[in-house]
């Protein structure tokens, strides 16, 4: 039967080293630090990356020039090759843009781009579209949701 007598925590906790407490505890003498040195003294730490004066070697490699955006590149897709795959009155989302093998990852943006006329009525969500693509699907007759 549980009561409080008999309660035991859940973890055990480990006992906390004693370390420069005589030679009978194996921690004493030079307390696990060996012989002198810089190391073995108090307030010895070496900055990570020293190699006691000499070039360092993360200085000795040579540096990439350029620069990785953190945000990925919007995926670039055609007016005219969405009027070539997409019937008429059809959805375009990232989705199935994916699906119909226009673009790669659906989680990357997409942006659609050209100002040549089409002759779709299309929906359009999730994608980014630049002005004249907007004129040449309002003037089909097309929608645009907003993202």
């Amino acid at each position: 039967m549980l009561n409080l007598s008999n309660l035991k925590p859940k973890i055990k906790k480990v006992p906390r080293v004693r370390r420069g407490r005589g030679l009978g505890s194996g921690r004493g003498a030079y307390s696990g630090r060996g012989i002198k040195g810089q190391k073995a003294r108090t307030g010895g730490n070496i900055k990570p990356g020293f190699e006691g004066g000499r070039m360092p070697f993360m200085r000795q490699m040579p540096k990439r020039k350029g620069f990785r955006s953190p945000h990925p590149k919007s995926q670039i897709v055609s007016l005219v090759t969405i009027a070539k795959v997409f019937p008429d009155s059809s959805t375009v989302s990232p989705k199935t843009l994916l699906e119909k093998g226009l673009i790669g990852n659906k989680h990357w943006p997409v942006k659609i781009i050209d100002t040549i006329e089409v002759n779709r009525k299309l929906l359009f969500e999730g994608v980014k579209i630049s002005s004249g693509a907007k004129m040449a699907i309002e003037k089909a007759g097309g929608t645009i949701a907003t993202l």
